[in-house]
């Protein structure tokens, strides 16, 4: 075991000036810097940047959503099993048969999607525009029903 040597009287402490070294670093390291910037400029209401395409699924309807779900799963479906039909190695006509056809299932099943698209947007309800008059008056009531008993006995009470 090495022991450090004892400073010589009017030396200085080799170990002292090694700390006030390491602690100069640090302070140095923890001085107040800049590490951020806010602009105080306020950000413009309109601006000629284009809306950029958020991360996941685009917008579409509920049944769009549902849809392409169960496509994305029959798809994972089918890999396993064409994996598991090449590990076997049975190549006889049935299994040809149905590597082949599935490609026009799928095809008929995606012209079969597209065609309940297009029926869906042809059926969708036009949306209902009134156009009143004169004189319209509002009707607020509320009505409450409460029913009971085997024999329905209906007291309706209106508030306003």
């Amino acid at each position: 075991m090495h022991l450090p040597e004892q400073p010589v009287a009017g030396q200085p402490d080799p170990v002292m000036a090694r700390a006030r070294e390491i602690a100069a670093a640090v302070d140095e390291v923890l001085a107040e810097k800049a590490t951020s910037y806010r602009d105080p400029a306020p950000l413009p209401a309109v601006g000629p940047t284009p809306p950029v395409a958020q991360p996941g699924q685009p917008p579409m309807s509920q049944w769009a959503t549902d849809a392409s779900g169960v496509l994305k799963g029959v798809g994972a479906v089918s890999i396993p099993i064409g994996i598991a039909v090449w590990i076997v190695g049975q190549v006889d006509p049935l299994t040809l048969g149905i590597i082949f056809g599935s490609p026009a299932v799928a095809a008929l099943a995606v012209a079969r999607l597209v065609a309940k698209v297009k029926d869906a947007n042809q059926n969708a309800p036009q949306p209902v525009t009134n156009h009143y008059h004169g004189a319209v008056h509002h009707d607020t009531r509320t009505v409450t029903s409460n029913t009971r008993g085997i024999i329905a006995n209906n007291r309706n009470s209106s508030g306003r």
